[in-house]
């Protein structure tokens, strides 16, 4: 794609009011996540003590309705107005931090674990919907530049995210990371009202949400990449699971740095994350027409980085890994997505979604959960090199994907 081509890309986007809207919601909610992450993660290991059973439950917990909800919420999606769906999750999800935040000051710390949960629920509805307002008002040969900036701009969270949630924790405490929940989701929820009215085609009969559900199972197993990319998102997702709560103890144990450290590593992915969105943005006839290979390599690289941080006992290292993982992660959620968006039927796009992503959280609940007893039969490394095995492993899907 010409410098030219790609600028008038740039340009239409810039001026379409559905990009901006959605892009600076996302960039709310990502907001919103990190803090909610990085607080809820050193108030839980406050409370218990660095417990690590605690913090690979709140993991699973964040894991666990992805893996129920997803398929619903997909289905729903599918049969709803997208821009009532949007706007009513981020009120729904503004709404339960007001009933977390009295349950915190009545001191039922525990309730905290909801926080993730609802968010996760919300979500479930909300994304697919997000991606229908794209198929909807973007033109086709603009959604791979559209995705990879919104990747890019998101990516600026990853960065800031947990420096913030870190601040604003140790600052001012649990019951102001909540509060500032509270605000983000109104914000995103008041900023999506001024979308354009996204209506739904009127159905010629009437259809149930289960037969909707199993229409869009079969849409699945109908088309061979599908089936493949499903596979390979449960493995994944597992090998994911495993390493995701060990992180702050890799930066404890193998670094020798405090807790609190866990997020200049998150920071340095993030920095990755913006760069890799930027260059997939930029590249994305190449990343369309050399996909398969892309992800392949993609798969390798997350192996190699995986063994490289439970090895490395040198900070710059890891962080220098915790980059590359980054823009090998912008990469793949730009095909991906973008993939998703171009190649599947509009009235499918829920269900795809609500099929194949709780492939992923399922395996990643299963990893998550079962990372606490790896660690405590094998041990930090063990662990590691498992969850390295499964992405390595991920190749023989890979390499039977074909896109036309």
């Amino acid at each position: 794609m010409s410098k030219i081509s790609q600028g008038c890309l740039m340009n239409n986007l810039i001026r379409n009011r559905v990009f901006l809207i959605v892009a600076t919601a996302d960039l709310l909610q990502q907001a919103g996540i990190w803090i909610r992450n990085m607080a809820l993660l050193f108030y839980i290991m406050d409370q218990t003590g660095n417990n690590p059973t605690a913090v690979s439950m709140l993991t699973a917990l964040e894991y666990l309705p992805i893996f129920v909800f997803s398929l619903i919420g997909g289905t729903f999606a599918d049969r709803w107005n997208p821009k009532k769906t949007v706007i009513l999750g981020d009120i729904l999800s503004a709404l339960s931090m007001l009933l977390i935040l009295g349950l915190v000051a009545g001191g039922v710390w525990q309730a905290v674990f909801a926080a993730t949960v609802i968010s996760a629920i919300v979500s479930q509805f909300s994304q697919p919907s997000s991606a229908v307002l794209f198929k909807k008002h973007i033109p086709a040969e603009e959604v791979g530049t559209a995705v990879g900036i919104n990747q890019s701009l998101m990516a600026l969270f990853t960065i800031f995210g947990p420096m913030l949630g870190t601040l604003v924790y140790t600052q001012l405490g649990i019951q102001s990371s909540i509060i500032a929940l509270f605000l983000i989701f109104t914000l995103a929820a008041g900023i999506q009202l001024f979308l354009p009215t996204s209506g739904r085609e009127q159905r010629t009969e009437k259809s149930s949400p289960l037969k909707d559900i199993k229409e869009g199972f079969r849409y699945v197993l109908g088309h061979a990449n599908l089936k493949l990319i499903a596979v390979m998102f449960l493995i994944s997702g597992l090998a994911m699971g495993v390493t995701q709560p060990l992180d702050v103890f890799v930066t404890m144990n193998r670094l020798g740095l405090p807790k609190e450290s866990v997020q200049w590593f998150a920071a340095a992915e993030g920095v990755g994350m913006l760069a890799g969105g930027l260059l997939a943005a930029m590249l994305t006839a190449q990343i369309t027409r050399y996909r398969r290979g892309v992800i392949t390599v993609i798969m390798i690289i997350w192996a190699a980085i995986t063994v490289i941080e439970v090895l490395s006992v040198w900070p710059v290292l890891t962080g220098s890994a915790r980059v590359l993982s980054g823009i090998a992660t912008a990469c793949f959620q730009v095909s991906f997505s973008a993939m998703m968006i171009q190649e599947i039927r509009e009235e499918y796009i829920g269900r795809t979604n609500g099929i194949i992503i709780p492939l992923m959280m399922g395996g990643m609940l299963l990893g998550s959960a079962s990372s606490g007893f790896i660690v405590a039969q094998l041990d930090l490394m063990g662990a590691y090199f498992i969850a390295a095995a499964l992405t390595a492993g991920c190749v023989v899907f890979t390499l039977r994907l074909k896109f036309s």
